[in-house]
Protein backbone atom coordinates (compact mmCIF):
# COMPACT_ATOMS: atom_id res chain seq x y z
CA UNK A 1 0.00 0.00 0.00
CA UNK A 2 1.30 3.44 -1.00
CA UNK A 3 0.77 7.01 0.21
CA UNK A 4 0.95 9.50 -2.66
CA UNK A 5 1.92 12.92 -1.23
CA UNK A 6 1.36 16.02 -3.37
CA UNK A 7 2.33 19.56 -2.32
CA UNK A 8 4.00 22.40 -4.17
CA UNK A 9 5.84 23.43 -0.97
CA UNK A 10 9.05 21.37 -0.85
CA UNK A 11 9.57 21.85 2.89
CA UNK A 12 6.04 20.76 3.79
CA UNK A 13 6.30 17.83 1.37
CA UNK A 14 9.58 16.61 2.89
CA UNK A 15 8.28 16.98 6.44
CA UNK A 16 5.12 15.00 5.72
CA UNK A 17 7.07 12.34 3.84
CA UNK A 18 9.50 11.87 6.72
CA UNK A 19 6.66 11.69 9.25
CA UNK A 20 4.90 8.92 7.33
CA UNK A 21 8.06 6.99 6.45
CA UNK A 22 9.08 6.92 10.11
CA UNK A 23 5.75 5.16 10.78
CA UNK A 24 6.58 2.52 8.18
CA UNK A 25 4.44 3.77 5.27
CA UNK A 26 5.63 3.51 1.68
CA UNK A 27 5.54 7.10 0.39
CA UNK A 28 5.78 8.63 -3.07
CA UNK A 29 6.12 12.43 -3.01
CA UNK A 30 5.77 14.94 -5.83
CA UNK A 31 5.18 18.65 -6.33
CA UNK A 32 3.36 18.08 -9.63
CA UNK A 33 -0.15 16.55 -9.35
CA UNK A 34 -0.26 15.91 -13.09
CA UNK A 35 2.62 13.42 -12.73
CA UNK A 36 0.62 11.33 -10.25
CA UNK A 37 -2.57 10.80 -12.25
CA UNK A 38 -1.26 8.18 -14.68
CA UNK A 39 -0.68 5.60 -11.98
CA UNK A 40 -4.17 5.88 -10.45
CA UNK A 41 -6.89 3.41 -11.34
CA UNK A 42 -9.25 0.73 -9.97
CA UNK A 43 -6.40 -1.56 -8.92
CA UNK A 44 -4.06 1.08 -7.47
CA UNK A 45 -3.25 0.14 -3.85
CA UNK A 46 -2.92 3.46 -2.09
CA UNK A 47 -4.28 6.81 -0.93
CA UNK A 48 -3.71 10.40 -2.03
CA UNK A 49 -2.77 13.18 0.40
CA UNK A 50 -2.75 16.50 -1.42
CA UNK A 51 -2.50 20.20 -0.76
CA UNK A 52 -5.52 22.24 -1.87
CA UNK A 53 -3.97 25.44 -3.14
CA UNK A 54 -1.46 24.65 -5.87
CA UNK A 55 -0.68 26.32 -9.21
CA UNK A 56 -2.29 24.68 -12.22
CA UNK A 57 -4.24 21.66 -10.96
CA UNK A 58 -5.46 22.46 -7.43
CA UNK A 59 -6.59 19.96 -4.81
CA UNK A 60 -10.29 20.06 -5.72
CA UNK A 61 -9.60 19.60 -9.43
CA UNK A 62 -7.26 16.75 -8.56
CA UNK A 63 -10.00 15.22 -6.38
CA UNK A 64 -12.35 15.20 -9.39
CA UNK A 65 -9.70 13.56 -11.59
CA UNK A 66 -8.95 10.89 -8.98
CA UNK A 67 -12.64 10.10 -8.51
CA UNK A 68 -13.00 9.79 -12.28
CA UNK A 69 -10.24 7.16 -12.24
CA UNK A 70 -11.70 5.35 -9.22
CA UNK A 71 -14.26 6.95 -6.87
CA UNK A 72 -13.09 4.72 -4.01
CA UNK A 73 -9.49 5.94 -3.88
CA UNK A 74 -9.31 7.85 -0.57
CA UNK A 75 -8.23 11.46 -1.08
CA UNK A 76 -7.17 13.53 1.94
CA UNK A 77 -7.15 17.30 1.33
CA UNK A 78 -4.70 19.47 3.30
CA UNK A 79 -4.88 23.27 3.46
CA UNK A 80 -3.66 26.18 5.52
CA UNK A 81 -6.70 28.25 4.56
CA UNK A 82 -9.47 25.96 5.77
CA UNK A 83 -12.88 26.95 6.97
CA UNK A 84 -16.26 25.26 7.33
CA UNK A 85 -17.29 26.18 3.79
CA UNK A 86 -14.17 24.61 2.31
CA UNK A 87 -14.55 21.53 4.50
CA UNK A 88 -18.15 21.05 3.37
CA UNK A 89 -17.04 21.47 -0.24
CA UNK A 90 -14.47 18.73 0.34
CA UNK A 91 -17.08 16.44 1.88
CA UNK A 92 -19.55 17.02 -0.94
CA UNK A 93 -16.78 16.46 -3.48
CA UNK A 94 -16.07 13.02 -2.04
CA UNK A 95 -12.87 13.66 -0.09
CA UNK A 96 -12.01 11.01 2.48
CA UNK A 97 -10.91 13.61 5.03
CA UNK A 98 -9.90 17.25 5.39
CA UNK A 99 -6.80 18.35 7.38
CA UNK A 100 -5.77 21.87 8.34
CA UNK A 101 -2.11 23.00 8.05
CA UNK A 102 0.17 22.63 9.77
CA UNK A 103 -0.85 18.99 10.09
CA UNK A 104 -0.15 17.59 13.54
CA UNK A 105 2.05 14.50 12.87
CA UNK A 106 0.01 12.12 15.02
CA UNK A 107 -3.23 13.21 13.41
CA UNK A 108 -1.77 12.91 9.89
CA UNK A 109 -0.52 9.40 10.63
CA UNK A 110 -3.88 8.30 12.05
CA UNK A 111 -5.86 9.68 9.10
CA UNK A 112 -3.51 8.02 6.60
CA UNK A 113 -3.66 4.72 8.50
CA UNK A 114 -7.50 4.74 8.42
CA UNK A 115 -7.51 5.70 4.74
CA UNK A 116 -5.12 2.88 3.81
CA UNK A 117 -7.23 0.37 5.74
CA UNK A 118 -10.29 1.64 3.90
CA UNK A 119 -8.53 1.19 0.56
CA UNK A 120 -7.30 -2.27 1.51
CA UNK A 121 -10.86 -3.35 2.31
CA UNK A 122 -12.17 -1.87 -0.94
CA UNK A 123 -9.62 -3.82 -2.99
CA UNK A 124 -10.19 -7.00 -0.99
CA UNK A 125 -13.95 -6.76 -1.48
CA UNK A 126 -13.48 -6.21 -5.20
CA UNK A 127 -11.28 -9.28 -5.37
CA UNK A 128 -13.86 -11.35 -3.51
CA UNK A 129 -16.68 -10.14 -5.76
CA UNK A 130 -14.61 -10.94 -8.83
CA UNK A 131 -14.12 -14.48 -7.56
CA UNK A 132 -17.84 -14.82 -6.87
CA UNK A 133 -18.81 -13.61 -10.32
CA UNK A 134 -15.92 -14.90 -12.37
CA UNK A 135 -16.24 -18.64 -11.90
CA UNK A 136 -18.47 -21.12 -13.68
CA UNK A 137 -21.87 -22.15 -12.39
CA UNK A 138 -20.55 -24.45 -9.66
CA UNK A 139 -17.91 -21.94 -8.53
CA UNK A 140 -20.58 -19.26 -8.26
CA UNK A 141 -22.91 -21.55 -6.32
CA UNK A 142 -20.60 -23.66 -4.13
CA UNK A 143 -18.54 -20.80 -2.76
CA UNK A 144 -15.06 -21.22 -1.33
CA UNK A 145 -11.36 -21.53 -2.07
CA UNK A 146 -10.40 -24.18 0.47
CA UNK A 147 -9.14 -27.60 -0.59
CA UNK A 148 -12.23 -29.29 0.88
CA UNK A 149 -14.58 -27.13 -1.17
CA UNK A 150 -12.50 -27.71 -4.30
CA UNK A 151 -12.90 -31.46 -3.72
CA UNK A 152 -16.63 -31.02 -3.12
CA UNK A 153 -17.09 -29.11 -6.39
CA UNK A 154 -15.13 -31.79 -8.22
CA UNK A 155 -17.34 -34.50 -6.72
CA UNK A 156 -20.53 -32.66 -7.67
CA UNK A 157 -19.31 -32.10 -11.23
CA UNK A 158 -18.45 -35.79 -11.54
CA UNK A 159 -21.75 -37.01 -10.11
CA UNK A 160 -24.08 -34.54 -11.83
CA UNK A 161 -24.74 -36.78 -14.85
CA UNK A 162 -24.21 -40.09 -13.08
CA UNK A 163 -27.45 -42.09 -12.79
CA UNK A 164 -26.91 -43.05 -9.17
CA UNK A 165 -28.68 -42.05 -5.98
CA UNK A 166 -26.57 -39.95 -3.61
CA UNK A 167 -26.39 -39.66 0.17
CA UNK A 168 -25.22 -36.31 1.55
CA UNK A 169 -23.75 -36.37 5.04
CA UNK A 170 -23.09 -33.19 6.99
CA UNK A 171 -23.92 -31.16 10.06
CA UNK A 172 -26.87 -28.81 10.22
CA UNK A 173 -26.27 -25.70 8.13
CA UNK A 174 -23.54 -27.09 5.88
CA UNK A 175 -25.63 -26.62 2.73
CA UNK A 176 -27.02 -30.06 1.95
CA UNK A 177 -29.97 -28.74 -0.07
CA UNK A 178 -27.62 -26.41 -1.98
CA UNK A 179 -25.47 -29.40 -2.99
CA UNK A 180 -28.56 -31.41 -3.94
CA UNK A 181 -29.77 -28.56 -6.16
CA UNK A 182 -26.31 -28.25 -7.68
CA UNK A 183 -26.31 -31.96 -8.56
CA UNK A 184 -29.68 -31.47 -10.23
CA UNK A 185 -28.92 -28.24 -12.07
CA UNK A 186 -25.52 -29.36 -13.35
CA UNK A 187 -26.81 -32.66 -14.75
CA UNK A 188 -29.01 -33.86 -17.57
CA UNK A 189 -32.08 -33.83 -15.31
CA UNK A 190 -32.01 -30.04 -15.00
CA UNK A 191 -35.10 -29.72 -17.24
CA UNK A 192 -37.12 -31.84 -14.78
CA UNK A 193 -38.45 -30.84 -11.37
CA UNK A 194 -36.30 -30.54 -8.28
CA UNK A 195 -38.60 -31.62 -5.45
CA UNK A 196 -37.49 -31.15 -1.83
CA UNK A 197 -39.11 -32.85 1.15
CA UNK A 198 -37.99 -32.55 4.77
CA UNK A 199 -38.81 -35.92 6.30
CA UNK A 200 -38.60 -34.48 9.81
CA UNK A 201 -41.06 -31.63 9.19
CA UNK A 202 -44.18 -33.66 8.27
CA UNK A 203 -46.44 -35.65 10.66
CA UNK A 204 -46.50 -39.41 10.18
CA UNK A 205 -50.17 -39.18 9.25
CA UNK A 206 -49.56 -37.27 6.02
CA UNK A 207 -46.01 -38.10 4.97
CA UNK A 208 -47.12 -41.20 3.03
CA UNK A 209 -49.65 -39.15 1.08
CA UNK A 210 -47.03 -36.44 0.50
CA UNK A 211 -44.60 -38.99 -0.92
CA UNK A 212 -46.86 -41.29 -2.92
CA UNK A 213 -49.97 -39.19 -3.54
CA UNK A 214 -53.48 -40.61 -3.19
CA UNK A 215 -56.61 -41.51 -5.10
CA UNK A 216 -60.07 -40.03 -4.37
CA UNK A 217 -61.61 -41.62 -1.30
CA UNK A 218 -58.34 -43.16 -0.13
CA UNK A 219 -59.04 -41.76 3.34
CA UNK A 220 -61.36 -39.28 5.00
CA UNK A 221 -61.03 -35.91 3.29
CA UNK A 222 -59.34 -37.28 0.15
CA UNK A 223 -61.86 -35.81 -2.28
CA UNK A 224 -59.62 -35.69 -5.35
CA UNK A 225 -56.53 -37.28 -6.79
CA UNK A 226 -53.23 -35.94 -5.48
CA UNK A 227 -49.86 -36.32 -7.15
CA UNK A 228 -47.18 -37.06 -4.56
CA UNK A 229 -43.61 -35.79 -4.34
CA UNK A 230 -42.16 -38.93 -5.92
CA UNK A 231 -44.41 -38.71 -8.95
CA UNK A 232 -43.90 -34.96 -9.25
CA UNK A 233 -40.15 -35.59 -9.40
CA UNK A 234 -40.53 -37.93 -12.38
CA UNK A 235 -37.84 -36.93 -14.87
CA UNK A 236 -36.03 -34.90 -12.25
CA UNK A 237 -34.63 -35.14 -8.73
CA UNK A 238 -36.23 -35.90 -5.35
CA UNK A 239 -34.35 -34.48 -2.36
CA UNK A 240 -35.15 -36.16 0.96
CA UNK A 241 -33.70 -34.12 3.80
CA UNK A 242 -33.33 -35.57 7.30
CA UNK A 243 -33.90 -39.06 5.89
CA UNK A 244 -33.20 -40.45 9.36
CA UNK A 245 -36.57 -39.06 10.47
CA UNK A 246 -38.62 -41.14 7.99
CA UNK A 247 -40.93 -43.60 9.78
CA UNK A 248 -39.85 -47.24 9.59
CA UNK A 249 -42.95 -48.42 7.68
CA UNK A 250 -42.27 -45.84 4.96
CA UNK A 251 -38.62 -46.84 4.76
CA UNK A 252 -39.78 -50.21 3.43
CA UNK A 253 -41.81 -48.54 0.67
CA UNK A 254 -38.98 -46.14 -0.18
CA UNK A 255 -36.62 -49.12 -0.52
CA UNK A 256 -39.00 -50.65 -3.09
CA UNK A 257 -39.09 -47.37 -5.00
CA UNK A 258 -35.31 -47.19 -5.08
CA UNK A 259 -35.05 -50.78 -6.30
CA UNK A 260 -37.93 -50.90 -8.80
CA UNK A 261 -38.63 -47.22 -9.65
CA UNK A 262 -42.35 -47.90 -9.35
CA UNK A 263 -44.97 -46.45 -6.97
CA UNK A 264 -48.64 -46.88 -6.19
CA UNK A 265 -50.70 -43.98 -4.94
CA UNK A 266 -52.40 -44.41 -1.55
CA UNK A 267 -55.76 -46.06 -2.25
CA UNK A 268 -54.69 -47.11 -5.75
CA UNK A 269 -53.62 -50.37 -7.35
CA UNK A 270 -52.03 -49.22 -10.61
CA UNK A 271 -48.22 -49.28 -10.63
CA UNK A 272 -46.76 -46.01 -11.88
CA UNK A 273 -43.21 -46.21 -13.30
CA UNK A 274 -40.84 -43.42 -12.37
CA UNK A 275 -37.64 -42.04 -13.84
CA UNK A 276 -36.09 -40.02 -11.05
CA UNK A 277 -32.96 -39.57 -9.05
CA UNK A 278 -33.04 -39.59 -5.25
CA UNK A 279 -30.65 -37.46 -3.23
CA UNK A 280 -30.99 -38.08 0.49
CA UNK A 281 -29.37 -36.08 3.29
CA UNK A 282 -28.62 -36.79 6.91
CA UNK A 283 -26.72 -35.29 9.82
CA UNK A 284 -26.40 -38.58 11.74
CA UNK A 285 -24.50 -41.83 11.26
CA UNK A 286 -27.14 -43.98 9.54
CA UNK A 287 -25.14 -47.19 9.99
CA UNK A 288 -25.09 -46.61 13.73
CA UNK A 289 -28.81 -45.81 13.59
CA UNK A 290 -29.33 -49.11 11.79
CA UNK A 291 -27.35 -50.95 14.47
CA UNK A 292 -29.65 -49.43 17.10
CA UNK A 293 -32.76 -50.46 15.19
CA UNK A 294 -33.70 -46.85 14.30
CA UNK A 295 -33.06 -47.13 10.56
CA UNK A 296 -33.35 -49.99 8.07
CA UNK A 297 -29.96 -51.44 7.28
CA UNK A 298 -31.01 -52.53 3.77
CA UNK A 299 -32.19 -48.97 2.99
CA UNK A 300 -28.90 -47.60 4.29
CA UNK A 301 -26.90 -49.78 1.90
CA UNK A 302 -29.24 -48.91 -0.97
CA UNK A 303 -28.75 -45.18 -0.31
CA UNK A 304 -25.04 -45.54 0.29
CA UNK A 305 -24.08 -46.10 -3.36
CA UNK A 306 -22.27 -42.76 -3.26
CA UNK A 307 -21.85 -40.73 -0.07
CA UNK A 308 -20.73 -37.11 -0.31
CA UNK A 309 -19.46 -35.61 2.99
CA UNK A 310 -20.00 -31.89 3.50
CA UNK A 311 -17.30 -30.13 5.56
CA UNK A 312 -18.29 -27.98 8.55
CA UNK A 313 -17.34 -24.31 8.32
CA UNK A 314 -14.84 -24.59 11.18
CA UNK A 315 -12.76 -26.88 8.96
CA UNK A 316 -12.62 -24.34 6.14
CA UNK A 317 -12.24 -21.02 7.91
CA UNK A 318 -10.36 -19.56 4.93
CA UNK A 319 -13.73 -19.49 3.13
CA UNK A 320 -15.36 -17.18 5.71
CA UNK A 321 -14.39 -13.86 3.99
CA UNK A 322 -15.67 -15.02 0.60
CA UNK A 323 -18.94 -16.38 1.99
CA UNK A 324 -19.43 -13.31 4.16
CA UNK A 325 -18.96 -10.98 1.19
CA UNK A 326 -21.47 -13.02 -0.82
CA UNK A 327 -24.11 -12.89 1.92
CA UNK A 328 -23.51 -9.19 2.67
CA UNK A 329 -23.89 -8.24 -0.98
CA UNK A 330 -27.06 -10.31 -1.25
CA UNK A 331 -28.50 -8.68 1.89
CA UNK A 332 -27.61 -5.21 0.61
CA UNK A 333 -29.26 -5.92 -2.75
CA UNK A 334 -32.47 -7.07 -1.06
CA UNK A 335 -32.54 -4.04 1.21
CA UNK A 336 -31.51 -1.66 -1.60
CA UNK A 337 -28.77 -0.18 0.53
CA UNK A 338 -24.98 0.12 0.15
CA UNK A 339 -22.92 -2.99 0.77
CA UNK A 340 -21.58 -3.31 4.32
CA UNK A 341 -17.78 -2.89 4.69
CA UNK A 342 -15.98 -5.26 7.06
CA UNK A 343 -12.90 -4.12 8.94
CA UNK A 344 -9.96 -6.37 9.72
CA UNK A 345 -10.81 -6.69 13.43
CA UNK A 346 -14.35 -7.88 12.74
CA UNK A 347 -13.11 -10.31 10.11
CA UNK A 348 -10.58 -11.74 12.56
CA UNK A 349 -13.32 -12.30 15.16
CA UNK A 350 -15.50 -14.01 12.59
CA UNK A 351 -12.67 -16.22 11.36
CA UNK A 352 -11.95 -17.33 14.96
CA UNK A 353 -15.60 -18.16 15.69
CA UNK A 354 -16.52 -21.84 16.12
CA UNK A 355 -19.54 -21.72 13.74
CA UNK A 356 -21.68 -24.45 15.33
CA UNK A 357 -24.45 -23.48 12.90
CA UNK A 358 -22.04 -23.56 9.93
CA UNK A 359 -22.83 -21.62 6.74
CA UNK A 360 -26.42 -21.02 7.82
CA UNK A 361 -25.15 -19.28 10.95
CA UNK A 362 -22.75 -17.17 8.89
CA UNK A 363 -25.60 -16.12 6.60
CA UNK A 364 -27.62 -14.99 9.63
CA UNK A 365 -24.59 -13.08 10.93
CA UNK A 366 -24.27 -11.32 7.57
CA UNK A 367 -27.95 -10.34 7.71
CA UNK A 368 -27.43 -8.76 11.14
CA UNK A 369 -24.29 -6.97 9.96
CA UNK A 370 -26.19 -5.58 6.98
CA UNK A 371 -28.69 -4.14 9.47
CA UNK A 372 -25.88 -2.44 11.41
CA UNK A 373 -25.51 -4.87 14.33
CA UNK A 374 -21.70 -4.75 14.63
CA UNK A 375 -19.98 -7.99 13.61
CA UNK A 376 -23.32 -9.79 13.85
CA UNK A 377 -22.22 -12.39 16.42
CA UNK A 378 -24.30 -11.05 19.32
CA UNK A 379 -27.51 -11.88 17.48
CA UNK A 380 -29.87 -9.66 19.45
CA UNK A 381 -33.41 -9.09 18.22
CA UNK A 382 -34.13 -6.36 15.73
CA UNK A 383 -36.39 -3.71 17.19
CA UNK A 384 -38.84 -2.27 14.72
CA UNK A 385 -41.12 0.70 15.04
CA UNK A 386 -43.28 -0.11 18.00
CA UNK A 387 -46.31 1.20 19.74
CA UNK A 388 -47.15 1.40 23.40
CA UNK A 389 -45.09 4.58 23.87
CA UNK A 390 -41.82 2.97 22.76
CA UNK A 391 -39.79 5.29 20.53
CA UNK A 392 -38.55 3.59 17.33
CA UNK A 393 -34.96 2.40 17.60
CA UNK A 394 -33.74 4.57 14.73
CA UNK A 395 -35.06 7.71 16.41
CA UNK A 396 -33.54 6.73 19.75
CA UNK A 397 -30.15 6.12 18.15
CA UNK A 398 -30.33 9.41 16.23
CA UNK A 399 -31.10 11.34 19.40
CA UNK A 400 -28.30 9.62 21.33
CA UNK A 401 -25.81 10.30 18.51
CA UNK A 402 -26.68 14.00 18.47
CA UNK A 403 -26.11 14.23 22.23
CA UNK A 404 -22.74 12.45 21.97
CA UNK A 405 -21.54 14.76 19.18
CA UNK A 406 -22.71 17.85 21.09
CA UNK A 407 -20.88 16.74 24.24
CA UNK A 408 -17.67 16.00 22.32
CA UNK A 409 -17.73 19.36 20.52
CA UNK A 410 -18.32 21.17 23.81
CA UNK A 411 -15.42 19.38 25.53
CA UNK A 412 -13.10 20.16 22.61
CA UNK A 413 -14.14 23.79 22.38
CA UNK A 414 -15.54 23.34 18.87
CA UNK A 415 -12.22 22.11 17.45
CA UNK A 416 -13.38 19.80 14.70
CA UNK A 417 -10.12 17.88 14.23
CA UNK A 418 -9.75 17.12 17.94
CA UNK A 419 -13.43 16.18 18.21
CA UNK A 420 -13.18 13.77 15.29
CA UNK A 421 -10.12 12.13 16.87
CA UNK A 422 -11.87 11.74 20.24
CA UNK A 423 -14.90 10.15 18.56
CA UNK A 424 -12.71 7.90 16.40
CA UNK A 425 -14.19 9.15 13.11
CA UNK A 426 -12.93 11.17 10.18
CA UNK A 427 -13.52 14.89 9.82
CA UNK A 428 -15.64 14.15 6.79
CA UNK A 429 -17.91 11.94 8.86
CA UNK A 430 -18.08 14.50 11.67
CA UNK A 431 -19.03 17.33 9.30
CA UNK A 432 -21.78 15.17 7.83
CA UNK A 433 -23.14 14.35 11.28
CA UNK A 434 -23.00 18.03 12.31
CA UNK A 435 -24.96 18.99 9.24
CA UNK A 436 -27.47 16.17 9.82
CA UNK A 437 -28.10 17.26 13.41
CA UNK A 438 -28.04 21.01 12.69
CA UNK A 439 -24.91 21.64 14.78
CA UNK A 440 -22.53 24.55 14.13
CA UNK A 441 -18.90 24.76 15.20
CA UNK A 442 -19.30 28.37 16.33
CA UNK A 443 -21.81 27.32 19.01
CA UNK A 444 -19.07 25.43 20.82
CA UNK A 445 -16.02 27.67 20.50
CA UNK A 446 -14.37 28.93 23.65
CA UNK A 447 -14.31 32.62 22.61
Amino acid sequence: MTVLLIDDDHEVLDASRQTLELEGFAVEATTRPEDALDRLGPSWPGVVVTDVRMPGLDGFALLERVRAADPEVPVVLVTGHGDIAMAMRAVRGGAYDFIEKPAEPGHLVEVVRRALEHRRLVLENRSLRAQLAGGGSLEARIIGRSATIERLRTAVAGLADAEVDVLLFGETGTGKELIARSLHDAGRRRAGNFVALNCGALPDTIIESELFGHEPGAFTGAQGRRIGKLEHADGGTLFLDEIESMPMHLQVKLLRVLQERVIERVGGNRPIPLDLRVVAATKVDLLRQAGEGKFREDLYYRLNVVTVPLPPLRERREDVPLLLRHFLDAAAARARRPATPVDAAALARLAAHGWPGNVRELRNVAERMALGFGDGLAGGPVTGAGGGGIEPLAEQMDRIEKQLVEDALARCGGRVGETADKLGITRKTLYLKMRHHGLHRGDFTEE
